[in-house]
């Protein structure tokens, strides 16, 4: 996620996160604003509540075709939201330790990401989504020479959907069998 966030800063990107991504992008002196400082609005619920905001999701739901769209998020002072670049709480990987607890594995329930993912793969025409690191290199590649074309914004959408599909399913059956 450092060399995707030096990539994109190189590109004009400004960057936004939280936690524990936003402290390790600062150790790599990547300049990079926090979600609540965008906000306006701190974390909340030890940090169960941070990018669930209108902020981020008009940023990345305004069609950038619709002029209706453009003026609403121009009203309300939103920046457009052009990437998405999501790593879940680690869920399946928290459950599969010997002796976890209902407590330890519902923490591991990411809210935010997986909709923030849907947001923007909903909204593929106008915002690229990753959740796969692999994707970060040869993205950033296309960026650099020009854009990434509707086709692979596309394909970048559906891997979205899948992954939090997959994510999902896991939580179900975990839930089922505790």
């Amino acid at each position: 996620v450092v060399d995707l966030a030096k990539g994109l800063s190189k590109l004009g990107f400004e960057i936004f996160s939280t936690g524990g991504t936003q402290k390790a992008l600062e150790q790599a002196k990547v300049s990079v604003k926090s979600v609540s400082g965008l906000t306006g609005f701190p974390e909340i619920l030890d940090g169960r509540v941070k990018t669930l905001h209108p902020i981020i999701y008009g940023g990345i739901l305004a069609r950038r075709d619709q002029p209706a769209h453009m003026k609403q998020i121009a009203d309300n002072k939103i920046g457009s939201i052009d990437l998405v670049a999501v790593n879940l709480y680690p869920f399946v990987q928290t459950v599969a330790k010997e002796g976890v607890t209902i407590d330890e594995a519902l923490e591991n329930i990411d809210i935010g990401g997986p909709s923030m993912i849907r947001a923007s793969a909903k909204n593929f025409p106008s915002v690229i989504v990753m959740v796969d690191p692999a994707d970060y290199q040869p993205i950033l590649d296309k960026l650099k020479a020009g854009g990434v074309e509707l086709a692979e914004r596309k394909r970048l959408a559906q891997k979205a959907f899948q992954h939090v599909a997959t994510y999902d399913t896991a939580i179900s059956q975990y839930l089922s069998r505790a």
